[in-house]
This record gives structure tokens, sequence and C-alpha cells, in this order.
């Protein structure tokens, strides 16, 4: 059998190196130009007083960082988005948890038919969500005062405008979970439930001391990814609310949005949007101390 030249030519090689490097530069150049610049202006911006449109760009110090730590509406603001991040983090985890165990079942038919019907909201558009269910939430047409029975004005009420746009992101976000706790229960060793069986561990025990504690891993990664989604939420409040009544539904990525792009307040949204990337950095490194603690225990 003759052999196979396995040489390359040797100008064929050298055209691939060079190809894989001009593209190796370009990405890295993307990288640069359109997220690493951007931040660094942001951040630079955050000392200065910057409104493009009337070309001012003067140096303020630490003038808008102060501003952001004693302002009254920013506190608000982070109080409703860490009411907003939690109440949605909780009922995303243990919905989609939920919905993962119940289809996970054998017991289940027409699997593929709910797994479809959980998941769509998911990749549909936050803008047309959010107009659907602002027709939803109407107060004389809405289908949810309707199949409730009840009359609540629930965009205009200032006690039910938050947990409204909460309602919205759980319907929407919850498939998220329920398709990567389902990718997780396929994964976990089924000896373990076997020998649990064996033992006389009902469902609800296998569940509580079984399956919870093995899918403590993707536990946190859906709580941080949630997390990090959820202080950057903004198309609810704005289709929804426009941060009201008054300033009932205010988020902090509202907040940036009215100084930026309708006061035109530049430095000061930049100040307010590092601050808020602090803390989600703060809140991220703590809840990996606190699962590498547990893993450790």
């Amino acid at each position: 059998m003759a052999l196979i030249n396995r040489t390359r030519h040797p100008l064929r090689s050298r055209s691939e190196i060079i190809f894989r490097n001009i593209v190796i530069v370009l990405l890295i150049a993307f990288f640069v130009l359109f997220f690493v610049l951007p931040i660094i202006m942001a951040l630079i911006g955050s000392f200065y007083q910057w409104n493009p449109l009337r070309l001012q760009f003067n140096f303020l110090g630490l003038d808008n960082w102060k501003k952001v730590f004693t302002s009254k509406l920013f506190w608000s603001s982070m109080w409703h988005t860490v009411v907003f991040a939690l109440a949605a983090v909780a009922f995303r985890v243990v919905l989609g948890l939920a919905a993962a165990h119940a289809l996970y079942s054998r017991s289940i038919k027409h699997k593929s038919f709910y797994r479809t019907l959980y998941y769509l909201p998911t990749i549909t558009p936050m803008v047309a969500v959010a107009f659907v269910w602002k027709f939803i939430f109407d107060p004389q047409f809405g289908l949810l005062n309707h199949l409730l029975g009840i009359d609540i004005n629930w965009l205009f009420d200032g006690k039910y405008a938050l947990p409204a746009i909460i309602i919205l992101t759980i319907w929407k976000d919850f498939g998220f979970a329920m398709v990567i706790f389902l990718g997780s229960l396929y994964s976990l060793p089924k000896d373990c439930y076997e020998a649990a069986e064996i033992d006389g561990a009902g469902a609800w025990q296998r569940l509580v001391k079984l399956t919870i504690p093995l899918l403590r891993p993707t536990i946190l990664f859906i709580v941080i990814v949630s997390l990090i989604s959820y202080f950057q939420t903004y198309i609810p409040v704005m289709v929804l609310t426009q941060g009201g009544p008054g300033t009932q539904t205010y988020l902090v990525t509202y907040m940036i949005y009215e100084e930026a792009f309708v006061k035109y307040n530049f430095g000061y949204a930049s100040a307010l949007s590092f601050v808020v990337f602090l803390f989600i950095a703060v809140l991220t490194g703590f809840s990996f101390k606190i699962s590498g603690e547990r893993s450790l225990s």
C-alpha cells in the first residue's frame, strides 16, 4: 500500500497562518473597539459633566459619584431593583425546577409539546411580550382581571405595578431554567436514585435530599445568571409603566436611561452604571464564595 504524503505545501501552510492571524487581530480589534473602549470612555466620563448635545465635557471630579450615593431616587430605584430581582430569581428557580422535574417523570406524555410550550416565551422578543401583557393587565378589558374576577388597576396602582412586572418576567423566563434543569436531571447518576428507592425513600425525600443537593451547581449558575440579567431589566418598565406610578417601578437601569437619553446627563449616567456594575460584581463574588464554602463542607 502506497504511503500517503501528509506534508502540506509550505505556501498553503503560510497562507493559513496569515489568515488565522488576521482573524484573531480583527476579533481583538472588534472587542476593544466595541467593548473595552466604551467602558473606558464611560469611566472617564463619570468624572465629567458630559452633555454631547451641548458639547459639554467639564471636569467635576467625584461630584457625580457623590450625587449617586446621596440621591434618594437612586436608593429607592436600587431597592425596587433588588426586590424585583430576588422575587423573579426565586420564582424562576422554583418554577423551572418544578416544570423540569415534572417533565422528567416517566408518567408525563407529550413531553416535547410541553417543553416547547414552556420554552417558547423565552425566545419571544421582550418588546412583543410586554405589549401583550400590557393588554392583559388592562383594568377594563384585560384578561387577568376577568379570569380572577377582581378589579385591580395593575399598572397604575403603586401596590401592584412592580408585582405586575415581576409576573411578566417570571412567565417569560422560567422556561430557560426549566431547560437547564432538564439537562442536569438527565445527567444525574441513576444508581443513587435506585439505591434511595431500595432504602424506601419517597418521591419528596428523593427530591429534597438527593435531587436538589446534586443540582446545587446548576441552581447557583441560574441564580447568578438571572441576577445579572435582572439588574439590567429595562424593556418591561419602559413599555408597561415608564417608571410609574410616580417612581414606584423605577429600576436602576431605567434611571440610567432617563439620565442619559432624556436629560442627556451622560456623566451622571456613567457613574450610575459603574455603581451598578460594582454591586453586581460583589454580589456574584459573594455567591461564588457561599457555593465554595458549601462544597467544601
